[in-house]
């Protein structure tokens, strides 16, 4: 496909309707928009936009689909798998002036908000009035909200409470002919012909452009509690998350962590964290609720299922502080490695009673190919991601060979009833790898579905399928 590349007459237009400021086309202002945090891949627009209405943003993909000039919607660059990069040039659309909580709806529970603001920015409002929104990707203190929607979202308390998906009610979308509309109603129910808010969360920007969301809120739970347990075995860690869950507990986060993950990101952060030299792996898992002596109860059920399962401890966080220290580490595990080596990031996801068959199978195939994998994520659903690190590979086998041990990978995903991504989305990394797990019927009907939304492909072309 080919699009026309912006020149003079483009930026007089855009800087007409958005002003100067809002129009950048240095060579720093390309650089930051080239890149996000998927790899070591950079692609440079032609021009960076930052509208700041629903009608800039309207004028903008009109003019552009006259004109046939591709247009890739960036959030804040936090994406893991070249969603908001521009592949083709043309326009980086930035909703970083869309950044406004709008209204918080409490006899509703809802909130009204535009896509530009920052996950856990919204978190802090609602937990100042005792509300909750329970998404929390690793980058929630700097990712928008918009781009959670975008792929679907999801973090360590999806295991409880669900991804972006479930919390999205309604959402003011822009197409690429300018036409605006809202994809559903704001109510708990929708069963009113297709449900166009479901089709768009996921959709990484090539369906429309999302400038304003209303999205679910719960009560914020009162208490939370956090078990810290390491295992000898890595196998033993992934075979307690299904035993937890059989137990008839219902934790909020559980996560597994292999213990290089821990170590790259104390060495980041600059913070002490001892490794015995027989664990293998860790478990962290969360509690919360209002009923302080059932929660104690429920991690009283947590802590046999892991000393069942081989559990070398089982320590309970009992200050604030001592919480925050784990989830730091935590959350810093995906920078440290990024930070530590040149990757490759997989976001596998299977049933999680697979979760052990997932870890050992990944661990075989490295072992055949000759790479090293630092493994960590969601266990609790199932979501494990599966850090593939450089080292001294050559680049020959860097940029070929390793994409047959990749496949490998998602064809044990497909085998255990799993896919090749549960939260971080396809973009561009990935797209050569949906055959593996779809069959080409089921990718021309996307396509079709892309062709009657965007009938001229400006939004995020090369993302998705080719």
């Amino acid at each position: 496909m080919t699009f026309k590349k912006v020149d003079p007459t483009d930026i007089n237009y855009f800087s007409g309707l958005l002003g100067p400021g809002n129009v950048l086309a240095e060579p720093s202002d390309l650089a930051a928009h080239s890149r996000d945090y998927t790899e070591d891949l950079c692609y440079y627009p032609e021009v960076v936009l930052k509208p700041g209405t629903r009608e800039d943003v309207a004028a903008i993909l009109m003019y552009c689909n006259s004109q046939n000039i591709c247009v890739t919607p960036r959030g804040a660059g936090t994406g893991l798998s070249g969603g908001a990069l521009p592949v083709m040039g043309g326009v980086s659309l930035s909703m970083v002036r869309f950044n406004k909580i709008l209204e918080i709806d409490e006899r509703n529970f809802q909130v009204h908000i535009e896509p530009g603001v920052i996950n856990e920015a919204l978190q802090n409002v609602l937990k100042e009035i005792g509300l909750f929104y329970p998404p929390d990707p690793a980058s929630k203190g700097s990712c928008f909200l918009g781009g959670n929607v975008a792929h679907s979202s999801g973090g360590p308390r999806a295991v409880k409470y669900g991804t972006t998906r479930d919390y999205v009610l309604n959402l003011e979308v822009v197409l690429a002919t300018g036409e605006i509309l809202e994809t559903g109603a704001n109510t708990l129910k929708y069963s009113t012909g297709y449900n166009l808010t479901q089709l768009m969360i996921g959709s990484e920007g090539t369906l429309g452009v999302v400038t304003k969301m209303v999205l679910k809120v719960l009560p914020l739970p009162k208490n939370t509690l956090l078990l810290f347990a390491p295992f000898a075995s890595p196998a033993k860690a992934c075979e307690a998350v299904s035993g937890i869950f059989r137990a008839g507990a219902n934790p909020s986060a559980c996560e597994f962590i292999e213990p290089d993950g821990f170590r790259l990101a104390a060495d980041l952060l600059n913070i002490p964290f001892p490794i015995a030299d027989e664990v293998g792996a860790y478990l962290l898992i969360e509690v919360d609720g209002n009923d302080y002596q059932a929660m104690m109860n429920e991690c009283e059920t947590i802590s046999e299922v892991l000393y069942n399962h081989q559990a070398l401890d089982v320590l309970l966080a009992e200050t604030a502080a001592q919480k925050e220290y784990y989830w730091k580490l935590r959350r810093s595990i995906g920078e440290a490695t990024k930070h530590n080596n040149v990757y490759k990031e997989e976001d596998t996801v299977v049933p999680r009673a697979e979760l052990p068959e997932l870890f050992e199978g990944v661990k075989e195939i490295a072992n055949r190919y000759g790479f090293r994998t630092i493994c960590y994520g969601h266990a609790g659903d199932g979501n494990l991601h599966v850090n593939i690190l450089k080292d001294q590979l050559s680049d020959d086998f860097w940029n070929t060979e390793i994409n047959q041990a990749i496949i490998e990978i998602f064809e044990l995903c497909k085998k255990l009833k799993g896919t090749i991504s549960g939260e971080h989305g396809i973009g561009l990394v990935q797209q050569k790898f949906m055959s593996v797990v779809m069959p080409q019927f089921q990718l021309d009907l996307m396509k079709r579905i892309k062709e009657a939304f965007d009938p001229k492909g400006i939004l995020n072309p090369g993302k998705i399928f080719n």
